[in-house]
């Protein structure tokens, strides 16, 4: 997988067992504190091994630092980093920083995966159910903190979600044999969704009630609170969606809404769906049955 895919991580061929999994990932800070920070930084970059089924193993840091900012800052992000990366089992062995105006962090993760049993954008098939393994609302929530309008219980919860690790979710996509899978991120659900729709050739049905958000999601999204993203995620994705008439405009915006470090949306074939569920339950990972994928293109929204 290179260029001429839509997923995020390129995946190289060593053998008929193994391929080496390549990605990288790092971007501003989208919470106050630093450690926080890195180890959402971290977790977001490991997230697209995950989301190929693979298992990361080394990574390096990617680092842009203003000379004024104080070393107890810097270091504590580099810590937040180095902590996640530890706990998903991966060594850190260096990196490379430069000067910046505004720090940017994250790393370059390298990873492992069997090419037979591998998850891809195009691996859904008519009649899997959707499922997603972490809420919605991260991008609204991050915002009305940068504009200090967000409740504290907000944004703990916000960053609780965005430090999990994906590995569980993708170490149950391959107790699965899935095939169909991405993480949620930049592009919203929405704009991923469409993604895997096209590489697939399929279409999406999602139904609104059921897909999880975070507790001050909406009352966020009322206010307009949302990051620029979400209305480009919006302008490219939403001629292929069909909305219900009656949605109002809040409802909709919340699946353009870019997420930092969000779950895995995963095609399960209707037989597993049972015992997917159960097993997720036993290794305590959240998920949530949003939709099905059916024949035809494009997105359909139920209300």
């Amino acid at each position: 997988m290179g260029l001429r895919e839509p997923d995020d991580a390129a995946v190289w061929r060593l053998d008929d067992e193994r391929a080496i999994v390549v990605t990288t990932d790092f971007f501003t800070p989208v919470v106050d504190d630093a450690y926080d920070y890195g180890s959402i930084a971290a977790a977001n970059s490991l997230s697209d091994v995950y989301a190929m089924g693979g298992q990361p193993f080394l990574a390096l840091n990617v680092a842009a630092l203003p000379d004024n900012l104080p070393a107890e800052i810097s270091s504590e992000i580099i810590r937040g980093g180095a902590e996640k990366a530890r706990e998903a089992g991966v060594v850190i062995a260096g990196g490379h920083t430069v000067k910046d105006k505004e720090p940017k962090y994250g790393l370059v993760v390298i990873g492992f995966v069997d090419p037979r049993r591998m998850l891809s954008k195009g691996g859904l098939k008519a009649g899997d159910a959707l499922v997603l393994t972490k809420p919605l609302g991260f991008g609204v929530t991050t915002t009305a903190l940068k504009q200090q309008k967000a409740d504290e219980k907000d944004v703990l919860e916000a960053v609780d979600w965005m430090k999990r690790l994906n590995r569980t979710a993708s170490q149950l996509a391959n107790e699965f044999g899935l095939r169909g899978g991405t993480d949620i991120t930049g592009y919203s659900l929405l704009g991923h969704g469409m993604e895997m729709a096209e590489a697939s050739g399929v279409s999406l049905k999602l139904d609104f009630s059921t897909i999880p958000f975070i507790s001050g999601a909406r009352k966020y999204a009322e206010q307009g609170l949302f990051p620029g993203g979400a209305f480009d995620n919006q302008a490219h994705a939403e001629p292929n969606v069909r909305f219900p008439a009656d949605m109002d405009e809040p409802s909709r915006m919340l699946l353009f809404d870019p997420q930092t470090s969000g779950g895995l949306l995963l095609g399960v074939p209707p037989q597993q769906l049972d015992p997917f569920l159960r097993r997720s339950e036993e290794l305590d990972q959240a998920v949530w049955v949003i939709g099905e994928v059916k024949s035809g293109a494009g997105i359909e929204i139920l209300g």
